[in-house]
């Protein structure tokens, strides 16, 4: 027996707790100049994003799938890319980092945007267990009738 809206809620809170894991990874590296060391000079942290598509089958799958009712649903993480925005750069002639002319390059994370980012992220969470739990009632209220 398939359990469709069991499946989608708990693909899609799998993909948002991965998504949430790597917001958190983005603020707390939001100032680290050296994170990787590259040609003989360190680099500072790339922002990552999690990409998440809809669980797609080849179309002779997915027609087999439609015609016997068990069509895989949901999302899935398909990577986690690094941005390719520049990195910010800072005058800060003090910091081990500082070029000739002072500037820093910093990582290209803004941090306000993370945080909306991850409001975001907590309220899909929030909305997946609501519409899980509500399946569960369902899927309890129709083993009831039975009775």
């Amino acid at each position: 027996m398939k359990l469709g809206g069991f499946d989608i809620s708990a693909s899609a809170l799998t993909a948002q707790r991965l998504r949430m894991d790597v917001i958190s990874s983005n603020i707390a590296n939001a100032e680290t100049t050296r994170a990787s060391y590259v040609d003989g000079k360190f680099v500072p942290y790339k922002r990552k994003l999690v990409v998440v598509e809809p669980i797609q089958s080849p179309f002779r799958n997915m027609l087999t799938e439609k015609l016997d009712g068990s069509a895989a649903q949901g999302v899935q993480v398909t990577s986690i890319r690094e941005d390719e925005a520049p990195f910010k750069t800072v005058y800060n002639p003090t910091h081990p980092d500082a070029d000739e002319s002072g500037m820093v390059s910093m990582p290209n994370v803004d941090v306000l945007k993370e945080m909306v980012d991850m409001i975001s992220a907590s309220r899909s969470y929030e909305a997946n267990v609501t519409a899980l739990n509500a399946s569960k009632s369902m899927f309890s209220k129709s083993l009831e009738i039975g009775r």
